[in-house]
């Protein structure tokens, strides 16, 4: 079988499972987790089939798997839609990275969802979202990436209100459906805009070399913007909503009203990692219009800190988790933005291991606390950090686990968040040095460095308040560590946040970088872009930011640590500042009265005045009318035609019965009959003779 072929199976598996599971083995539980990993695993199998003849054999940069057919063909336009799979470097470490995480998140899954009693549906939603994400990856057009894209949204809504008799879990699937929708239309419009401009989705022909002279020079509809640049900035609002940026990042907080492990796909494997693959997928459009970058590059960096901001005072270990994400996404977002495309990859990639690893981590946490609950009749938020505490002894192998991911998170060395994200700030600085002057590219380093800072603190306050000093409550006192189908991934992952890393260490850096080759993952996915010049200073100042944050987080919670019902040393050392950031700077209140209550008041309006009054009544009115001319139709038929025809009936029943009575059975009186009619004929006849 052709390394083509396996490129097109790679999404059908799971996309086999979700249809198994739905129509046939929805009642049993078993059979159903054994069919979504077996079909997982399948996909993986083809996925390294084709990663290691990749790394070993073929030059897929120069030589990229690529097929396509014919979609929808027209008689006059055979060809007018594609659809195909286009598999680089960048394609196949993707691939590697969703096919691994969604394969351990599913094994996971077994034991986190045991006895929900949508158990089976859960899988085959997994299963779904999988093959959306698979799709995305393998997609050699715009227009099939878009809707794999889009089955990822429906999938999120799916699975973020899962549990649906939770009203809190109803309004965070239709928060997320709705705020990605914004992004989902503009990034349609850019879509549609290229294929208006240049008849060609395929991104063979979109990234060349002449497509992009063209496409960058030529002026679009918008005064100042070629349409390289407009076309890059609605592809670029797709991602601001997918991956949760300034402005439409609300929808990721909430989306942790789902379960643990749907969390962890939306933020490591799938979901949230599709914008920003998005953009590094399209960068040399995006760099052509030029315009884009310098946008990305400010959203990106305000985006890292404000969200980080927010992390500090979130007392929910999930919440935590969901503003560090949009921090991190912001990160790769403001590195695309400064041209360092190769760190926003790098970071891509191991930011979904270690994420994984902590959301897992926490449901771990959270699956423990609630064991506990249940043990001592308490009724507890089991999320809420301030009921934990002294859980590194209670759950000593999450513990660790917790504590590989949270030090690969803020950057401590030799862990993979260090080298991934030190790259993206070496790149931002070296930009900044390159300008010259003191613009936006140095604001965008400030911003990513004061990050790092609240990186740390956020994720030692976490450890701290979690796994520190004694349990706060008889839940955490009682919290068990959880089971083999959940330990498993946690150690597989920790491996990887461990040793990852090593693939991209800098050429230049000494010993490590020659003896782990060098920047492997610069030379697999290709050096056009070329990589920042390694910064001792820029590194040392990350490490320290990041340690210098473990140390306020270890002054305010780990030196003393906290007991039952003290107050977060937090709230006194930000004073006024702590409300505003515990409640996300009023985002949501703001975007409830100004954009949300206003839709809803002129929804009403319209429903009330235009939709009942005048489209209801215009409809009320054509019933009516209906309804009367159906009656007059009914009278006309009751009377006129039914009256007619039994009229006519009931005379030629009379008729029959007069004859009738003409049947005496006496044979004169027939002769009289025969005589009186021959009489008749021959009257007549001599009368029209005459």
């Amino acid at each position: 079988m052709s390394l083509t072929t396996l490129a097109w199976l790679i999404p059908l598996p799971p996309l086999l499972a979700f249809s198994t599971i739905l129509l046939i083995t929805h009642r049993r539980k078993a059979l159903s987790h054994a069919i979504a990993i077996g079909m997982l695993g399948v996909s993986f199998v083809l996925v390294q089939i084709i990663f290691w003849n990749g790394v070993v054999g073929s030059r897929l940069a120069e030589e990229p798997i690529a097929s396509s057919v014919a979609w929808l063909p027209f008689r006059a336009v055979p060809s007018w839609l594609r659809m195909g799979v286009w598999i680089d470097p960048l394609a196949a470490v993707m691939l590697f990275m969703v096919t691994l995480i969604c394969l351990l998140i599913f094994i996971y899954s077994t034991e986190y969802m045991r006895g929900d009693p949508r158990y089976s549906r859960f899988f085959a939603y997994l299963s779904l979202f999988a093959t959306g994400m698979l799709g995305l990856v393998v997609a050699d057009n715009l227009l099939m990436l878009f809707v794999f894209w889009e089955i990822m949204g429906l999938c999120s809504y799916l699975l973020i209100g899962f549990w649906f008799e939770k009203p809190s879990a109803h309004r965070a699937a239709m928060k997320a459906f709705m705020t990605t929708r914004v992004g989902d239309v503009l990034l349609f419009l850019g879509i549609v805009y290229l294929y208006t401009v240049t008849g060609r989705l395929d991104f063979a022909t979109l990234l060349s070399p002449a497509t992009l002279a063209a496409l960058g020079t030529t002026p679009s509809v918008i005064q100042g913007l070629s349409i390289a640049g407009l076309a890059g900035l609605l592809i670029f609002a797709g991602t601001v909503g997918k991956s949760a940026q300034f402005p439409l990042h609300v929808w990721l907080p909430d989306a942790m009203e789902g379960p643990t492990p749907v969390s962890a796909m939306i933020h490591a494997a799938t979901m949230v990692s599709a914008g920003v693959y998005l953009v590094i997928r399209t960068f040399p459009l995006l760099a052509a219009g030029g315009a884009p970058l310098p946008a990305m590059a400010l959203i990106g960096g305000f985006t890292a800190f404000f969200a980080a901001t927010i992390a500090i005072a979130q007392n929910d270990i999930k919440r935590v988790m969901a503003y560090s994400t949009i921090s991190q996404l912001a990160y790769m977002v403001a590195a695309l933005g400064v041209g360092a495309y190769f760190a926003a990859l790098f970071h891509l990639l191991m930011h979904a291991f270690f994420k994984a690893l902590l959301f897992l981590s926490s449901g771990s946490v959270i699956h423990g606390v609630e064991h506990g609950a249940h043990a001592t009749h308490q009724h507890l938020d089991a999320q809420d950090m301030f009921i934990m505490g002294g859980l590194r002894r209670r759950m000593p192998r999450t513990f660790m686990a917790f504590m590989v991911g949270g030090l690969a998170l803020t950057g401590i060395p030799p862990f993979a968040g260090f080298w991934s994200k030190d790259a993206i700030l070496g790149g931002a600085f070296g930009t900044f040095l390159k300008s010259g002057t003191v613009s936006w590219n140095f604001y965008v380093w400030l911003l990513l460095s004061a990050s790092a800072f609240l990186t740390a603190l956020y994720v030692g306050r976490q450890m701290f308040l979690t796994f520190g000093g004694q349990p706060r409550t008889s839940a955490a006192e009682h919290a068990a560590e959880t089971g083999r189908a959940i330990g498993v991934p946690l150690l597989v992952l920790a491996a990887f946040v461990v040793l990852a890393g090593l693939i991209g260490i800098p050429a230049e850096f000494p010993v490590l970088g020659p003896l782990f080759g060098n920047n492997w993952l610069l030379r697999f996915v290709g050096e056009q872009y070329g990589e920042a010049p390694l910064n001792f200073g820029v590194m040392g100042l990350a490490v320290a930011l990041a340690l210098a944050g473990w140390g306020v987080a270890w002054w305010l919670y780990g030196r003393k640590p906290l007991t039952a019902g003290q107050p977060d040393p937090l709230v006194v050392a930000l004073g006024p500042i702590h409300p505003l950031l515990k409640n996300k700077y009023y985002v949501d209140e703001l975007y409830a009265k100004v954009i949300v209550k206003p839709i809803l008041l002129v929804a009403t309006w319209v429903y009330t005045k235009v939709d009942r009054a005048i489209i209801d009544g215009v409809l009320h009115r054509i019933g009516h009318g209906a309804l009367r001319w159906a009656e007059l139709n009914r009278r006309f038929d009751q009377h006129v035609v039914n009256g007619g025809a039994d009229g006519l009936g009931e005379g030629i029943k009379r008729l029959g019965r007069d004859l009738r009575s003409l049947q005496t059975g006496r044979i004169q009186d027939y002769l009289i009959f025969a005589l009186a009619f021959t009489l008749l004929v021959v009257a007549v006849m001599v009368t029209l003779g005459s």
